[in-house]
């Protein structure tokens, strides 16, 4: 037991510190993880808020590709996920509601702390729900720049021909006929290599999803809209072969939310970064890695004053131009 105990407070391989927690207002305890410039003071720092039921341990290659050039990088793990999971899922009473509320409020309240007096530039990285619902996060308003990967309303309407008519399904009958026979939604109901869900997590992911508006016209939801309230650039992506998740004109939904800010469009195609397929997972996966990382980042940073002025390590191995 004591040798299993040491191994599990061993530095993480990539740099990042696999024992840190961060508290959100509820008391509940968050597994994060912080990557810190391997030399040198951090210039900037970054959250990367995870998709639908990925465990912060996805996105490791990312942080440590963005803690390299020079920012102090935050993961997190919902509650109910990953190294956030405490005892029976069936138990695990958490909600997507508490998901964007509490736990994106806990990242940013240590985001806004490991600031410091100096005030570094603040930027948050959101994949799919990451990106979706980190508006409704309390300090959302204080990032000086956004980058939504595949962060989309994920409403079956605008989804294209069988997408949206096997989103329907999910959402109407799929995810609470399975919620309810398991108390919870098991991952191989999602897919090879999901995790599995709390159900009421589920059960509210299938409201919103049949909701116009999606979460932003959600009754819950309607006090803590703050996608208005920024007004630094916004830079969203859809992936050209994402048609089951997050496809072009849902990212085209989520964009509309964010009315006062500099709002850029991108679209991400395999054949950019020298790969057959992307869909929905593979921009943050090591291989293509800083071919995808790169592309990314480079307009964004270019486009927030912040950003640029905080001396970050030249953006290198990008693929052509954004």
């Amino acid at each position: 037991m004591r040798s299993r105990r040491k191994a599990q407070a061993a530095p993480d391989p990539d740099g990042a510190d696999a024992r840190h927690t961060i508290v959100a207002a509820d008391g509940r305890r968050l597994a994060a993880s912080w990557f810190e410039p391997p030399q040198g003071a951090a210039r900037a720092v970054a959250v990367v808020s995870s998709g639908t039921g990925v465990p912060r341990g996805f996105y490791r290659g990312f942080a440590s590709w963005m803690a390299a050039r020079g920012y102090a990088v935050l993961t997190y793990d919902y509650r109910g996920i990953g190294g956030s999971r405490r005892g029976r899922l069936r138990e695990e009473c958490a909600t997507m509601r508490d998901w964007a509320l509490l736990d994106m409020s806990a990242a940013l309240a240590a985001a806004e702390a490991r600031r410091g007096a100096e005030g570094l530039p603040l930027l948050l990285v959101g994949h799919s729900f990451g990106g979706n619902s980190i508006a409704f996060a309390q300090g959302v308003e204080r990032a000086d720049a956004l980058l939504g990967v595949a962060a989309q309303l994920g409403e079956p309407r605008l989804f294209e021909g069988v997408h949206g008519l096997l989103a329907q399904l999910f959402f109407r009958a799929w995810v609470p006929a399975v919620t309810t026979a398991f108390g919870c939604l098991p991952g191989w109901a999602l897919g090879p290599g999901a995790l599995a869900l709390p159900s009421g997590v589920a059960r509210q992911w299938a409201a919103w999803g049949l909701q116009r508006g999606w979460a932003y016209a959600a009754p819950e939801m309607r006090a803590h809209r703050a996608a208005s309230a920024l007004v630094v650039p916004v830079h969203l992506w859809n992936v050209s072969d994402d048609h089951s998740f997050a496809p072009a004109r849902a990212v085209d939904a989520l964009a509309d939310q964010f009315r006062n800010a500099a709002v850029q469009r991108h679209s991400l195609r395999p054949v950019d970064v020298g790969v057959r397929r992307l869909g929905h997972f593979g921009a943050f996966r090591r291989e293509p890695g800083a071919r995808v990382w790169s592309r990314l980042l480079l307009p964004l940073e270019a486009a927030s004053p912040a950003l640029r002025a905080a001396g970050l390590t030249p953006l290198i191995n990008h693929v052509g131009e954004p």
